[in-house]
């Protein structure tokens, strides 16, 4: 899964492969500007817990070609002079493309210089107030400890997984060979696991709700130790603030009780595709984030829909508009109704339960002064 999205040679994202109507997929911040609109609502509501930091470091992992980056910015939130947005993104073609759409300066001149050992804030970010806002990318995330927020939208469920099968009274992985009969196949094969990982499998497997005690034969799940480890560094990087994930998820017991090809799925130009295992580098491979594991690594602050994490953040109050215009010119039928709709449609698709609305958005705090 890592090589055939991130390989530098070949890999999906590296290829090409990217989000939007143009791409593979479409996720939120390609919808429209509603999304963006709620994040800045949401920064600016960080930021005045935070008691306005300035510097105020945003940093957007996986931010591709920088979509939800300019639209945020161009929803005016009232933290910009303090805002210093830092966009993550391992893909170099992708941050290649992210010039088109934003002015992006030097790293150096975006964080400043880390303090000195003499003093008290050894590794915090220090720059002078009231420049923003101020946009810089990376490929990974700051080394530097920041106050402010990191956050990703459908990240985690492109981080490599290991897949477990409960076959034959006990745990083993499913890993990935070359087919006996032809070098260019990819088949699964099965092999032992530790007996550390086999417990661990049976506590992460545990019980489901109505579902019973027993994992079925053949039952998998993922073991998702990339994405822990992405949480702790995400989690180290601040000094204060908050960890935002929005995606797809669910407790890894059941996802034990689930058919696996419905939450490990593969996708090409918008069409889910047979198999992860066809044609790597082609096509994207995402799986379902379990929760329970992130939790492990700290428990969350807080867990909801993005439908009601948007509908908190006054979503309705931002189509109230469209939606009359809607109503009054629709039988006109111009360039003004259009648009209108197009932003009600916008809404509904964002906060459809059966869609992206049933994104979790999961959120981690950082107090001042406390370790993670």
């Amino acid at each position: 899964m890592e090589a055939a999205l991130y390989d530098p040679d070949g890999g999906f994202y590296q290829s090409g492969g990217r989000a939007g109507r143009a791409g593979d997929f479409v996720t939120s911040p390609e919808l429209g500007p509603l999304f963006a609109m709620a994040w800045a609502r949401a920064l600016d509501q960080c930021w005045e817990d935070l008691r306005y930091p300035d510097p105020f470091v945003v940093v957007e992992a996986a931010a591709g070609v920088g979509t939800l980056a300019r639209d945020i910015l161009a929803a005016g939130p009232a933290c910009a002079a303090a805002l210093r947005y830092v966009l993550v993104e391992r893909s170099s073609s992708l941050r290649a493309a992210q010039s088109a759409h934003l002015p992006i300066e030097l790293p150096a001149f975006v964080l400043g210089p880390a303090a000195t050992a003499d003093d008290a804030d050894d590794d915090e970010v220090h720059s002078p107030p009231g420049l923003g806002p101020l946009v810089t990318s990376l490929g990974e995330l700051p080394a530097l400890r920041i106050t402010g927020v990191v956050f990703a939208n459908e990240l985690l469920d492109n981080l490599a997984v290991d897949l477990l099968e409960f076959r034959d009274g006990r745990w083993q992985e499913v890993r990935v060979a070359a087919a006996a009969s032809s070098g260019d196949e990819l088949v699964e094969v099965l092999v032992p696991v530790s007996p550390e990982v086999a417990a661990e499998a049976e506590r992460l497997a545990g019980h489901a709700p109505g579902a019973g005690d027993q994992v079925p034969e053949g039952a998998r799940i993922p073991r998702q130790a990339v994405a822990a480890e992405w949480l702790r560094q995400a989690l180290s990087t601040l000094s204060a603030g908050r960890v935002v994930l929005v995606d797809y998820a669910d407790t890894t017991a059941a996802l034990a009780r689930t058919a696996w090809p419905q939450w490990l799925r593969s996708f090409q130009q918008h069409r889910a595709t047979f198999s992860p295992l066809q044609a790597p580098g082609t096509q994207d491979i995402t799986c379902v984030v379990a929760t329970d594991q992130l939790a492990a690594v700290r428990p969350l602050a807080d867990d909801r829909s993005q439908a009601d994490w948007l509908f908190e953040r006054g979503i309705d109050g931002l189509v109230t508009a469209a939606r009359q215009t809607w109503r009054e010119r629709a039988p006109i039928g111009d360039l003004a109704a259009l648009k209108a709709r197009s932003r009600v449609l916008e809404a509904e698709a964002l906060t459809d339960p059966a869609g992206l609305g049933g994104h979790r958005v999961l959120q981690w705090s950082v107090d001042v002064g406390s370790t993670s």
